[in-house]
């Protein structure tokens, strides 16, 4: 898998409200480019999502937003919770190995990003 490719905007945002989580280290290895020069297909802040994790078998309908506005009954999911951590920057068609909590490691593959904001800027 390439290096996460994350939009200023979200990049600047999630700066500020990370501290030393694990999603620093993701946003160390970056791609950052301005919103419109993000392809459709890769997960940013509030994208709609079906992800399938190939170690449990399980596919999800989930978007990625910020830690307050979490509801996972809602199938929003925090971009500091481990699964949107891995998550963030991906394209459709890419995988990522991704520790979970309890010591186990998941493989996570984005199928198809059903919305993203940029789909409907400019």
């Amino acid at each position: 898998m390439g290096d996460p490719v994350i939009s200023l905007d979200d990049y600047v945002r999630l700066r500020e409200i990370i501290g030393d989580h694990d999603l620093a280290e993701e946003l160390d290895r970056a791609i950052v480019v301005p919103a419109d020069r993000i392809q459709k297909n890769t997960v940013t802040m509030y994208s709609r999502l079906i992800y399938h994790d190939e170690s449990t078998g399980t596919t999800r309908e989930v978007e990625l937003v910020y830690p307050g506005e979490a509801d996972p009954l809602a199938g929003r999911i925090s971009v500091l919770s481990p699964v949107g951590c891995a998550l963030l920057g991906l394209s459709a068609g890419q995988s990522i190995d991704w520790d979970l909590p309890g010591g186990k490691v998941h493989r996570l593959r984005v199928e198809r990003v059903l919305f993203q904001p940029a789909m409907f800027e400019g």
